[in-house]
């Protein structure tokens, strides 16, 4: 795969589909006349992804260490998890379909980007699916073992390197993303970028 493409080695944004971002720098973003509408929503999506996906690596950390117990970790974690894997995979869907090729037509030279973006979405989705699958092993093993086990540590342990994996590929990728398609909006404003 091409290192500039590869989720896990890249440091940010190829410097060929900065150009927007270097006339837009992230420190002048919130003045910004445009950023109201679009651009808003989608740095408030990416936070909210951020912030659940911290809140769900917090909280199994305390689980691991004794600070909470079972029942009360799984009534938190299970609706919060699910909500944070169903959100994530809906806001791809609506990128790829409808954001990414209407602005893919309004910047023909930023196609290189949007064709990361989609490679970054494809992986995304195979961990979504791991982590689910690990998650649903680890419930599992709670269920039917005491939470000290080892099948329970096991499992457990599982689900969490899925997770930080999915945690790691999703901070780059949401930054990256930004760096590509904040500048885009702040460009030519919504009314520009109409599909």
């Amino acid at each position: 795969m091409n290192e500039s493409f590869d989720l896990d080695a890249r440091p940010g944004l190829p410097a060929d589909l900065r150009h927007l971002l270097g006339r837009y720098p992230r420190e002048t973003w919130e003045g910004h006349a445009n950023i109201e509408g679009t651009a808003r929503f989608w740095l408030s999506r990416h936070d909210m992804f951020r912030e659940l996906g911290r809140a769900l690596a917090a909280a199994l950390e305390q689980e691991r260490e004794g600070q909470v117990a079972m029942e009360p970790f799984k009534r938190w974690f299970v609706p919060r998890l699910g909500f944070f894997l169903q959100e994530l995979e809906g806001h791809h869907q609506i990128e790829d379909m409808h954001y990414f090729p209407a602005y893919q037509r309004a910047e023909p030279r930023l196609a290189r980007g949007f064709e990361l973006l989609d490679a970054d979405h494809v992986t995304i989705h195979h961990d979504l699916e791991q982590v689910a699958a690990t998650a649903n092993g680890f419930l599992a093993a709670t269920a039917a073992e005491e939470a000290g086990s080892d099948a329970t540590r096991r499992a457990r342990d599982a689900y969490s390197m899925a997770s930080e994996r999915l945690l790691i590929r999703l901070l780059r990728h949401l930054e990256d993303e930004e760096d590509l398609v904040i500048p885009l909006i702040l460009d030519r404003g919504d009314a520009g970028l109409e599909a």
